[in-house]
């Protein structure tokens, strides 16, 4: 391989980790309730391009308008790499092509947010509604970004008849991740709008009836949480059951790890009452998480060996 093929796949790994940063920091314009930080302008910030004298709401706010950018930049850049790399038909190409499409419905549910005054103090259902979209496009954003680098390393595509056997059990995880972020994606907007000065203090506010429904959804987070990470774990015991392969075992023990982790990081972030540097590792860990479970996949798919029960005997390499 030379090296401008070398360079493809450092690029795509590196526009991976640029757009998780990029998330984080979203997160914290969030949890410190900064997104009204450029008021209701978009992509122009109160009204400039550059804001003079600006608070630290604003700062907080216009970083992440400035990341953003340059993570768009990144996405486009790869994909313009790979179609003139890669040959047609390879399937980094459709994740690259997919890349460019997730980034740039991420950037209309950002402004969406930002025009409809769905920042800040805001409470509506609205607000509950485009953080769940937002939450599913960026976990979307991230599997094809992921697969985008995985595949610009290997010419192993999904097997069809994997995908026919065995398509159906990671499935299951991926829907059941994606349930835990949009639940964690509302009761981290409930932490931010009606923090509680103790943890008995929370947990009347999810228990009352009188309570906004922002609040009371919170409960539903911790339950997903914990039946989404055993169906990881379920997964990954199988895939580690099935196969010798080292790649596909390194990927399943990296999400049994990161499912553990998320759990035990969660609990900690009710017990802290969700500080906002709690809850950059609880989102640092659910991404992780969920980019483990896709390269897994895509590893595992594309073996010939099938993906057996874990009463079953190891298959061969």
């Amino acid at each position: 391989m030379n090296a401008t093929m070398t360079r493809l796949p450092r690029f795509a790994w590196l526009t991976l980790a640029w757009n998780m940063l990029v998330i984080l920091w979203g997160a914290l314009v969030r949890a410190t309730g900064s997104g009204a930080g450029c008021g209701a302008h978009w992509p122009l910030c109160n009204g400039e391009v550059v804001p003079r004298a600006p608070a630290v709401e604003t700062l907080i706010e216009f970083t992440h308008r400035l990341t953003s950018g340059v993570a768009l930049l990144m996405v486009f850049a790869l994909a313009v790499w790979v179609f003139r790399e890669r040959t047609k038909g390879h399937p980094a190409r459709r994740a690259a092509g997919a890349s460019v499409f997730l980034i740039l419905t991420e950037a209309a549910v950002g402004a969406g947010l930002v025009l409809f005054h769905l920042v800040g103090e805001n409470e509506s259902v609205a607000r509950a509604l485009f953080m769940a979209v937002h939450l599913v496009n960026t976990f979307l954003l991230l599997a094809a970004l992921s697969l985008t680098a995985h595949w610009c390393g290997s010419d192993a595509p999904l097997r069809k008849d994997a995908m026919r056997r065995d398509g159906w059990v990671f499935g299951v995880a991926f829907v059941g991740l994606l349930l835990v972020g949009v639940s964690g994606a509302i009761a981290a907007l409930g932490d931010t709008l009606y923090p509680a000065r103790s943890l008995l203090e929370g947990l009347a506010q999810d228990l009352s009836p009188t309570a906004s429904l922002l609040v009371r959804l919170r409960v539903l987070h911790p339950l997903l949480a914990v039946a989404g990470a055993a169906a990881v774990v379920f997964v990954a015991a199988r895939v580690l059951l099935a196969t010798s392969e080292p790649v596909s075992r390194g990927w399943a023990w990296a999400a049994a790890a990161l499912a553990t982790a998320q759990v035990v990081g969660g609990l900690l972030n009710l017990v802290l009452l969700a500080p906002v540097w709690m809850q950059i590792v609880h989102l640092l860990l659910a991404d992780a998480l969920w980019i483990a479970l896709v390269l897994m996949a895509a590893r595992a798919l594309a073996l010939a060996a099938p993906v057996v029960a874990p009463d079953q005997p190891r298959a061969a390499a």
